[in-house]
């Protein structure tokens, strides 16, 4: 379906995905399920919220996703602290 939303999790991407990758990708699939470009006027909210759900259903996604081979998480995340050994 949506040919220019690349795949934004290792190893297809290098590194991170950014909040911008994640916003491109969510305004490419509203476009292509809606039929607009650029919606009028009056389709103006609907379309800019369901740019920004689905972009925060794909931040959640990238966040949870376990990519076997030593990624876990696909988007960084601040280390967890680790206990001290003794």
């Amino acid at each position: 379906m949506c040919r220019s939303i690349k795949t934004l999790r290792p190893p297809a991407l290098p590194e991170e995905a950014t909040e911008d990758d994640i916003r491109a990708a969510a305004l490419q699939y509203v476009r292509k399920v809606s039929g607009f470009h650029h919606p009028a006027a009056h389709n103006r909210e609907v379309f800019d919220r369901a740019v920004e759900e689905i972009a925060e259903a794909t931040a959640r996604l990238l966040d949870d996703l376990e990519v076997r081979g030593g990624h876990s998480g696909v988007r960084r995340q601040a280390p967890e602290p680790q206990p001290d050994a003794v």
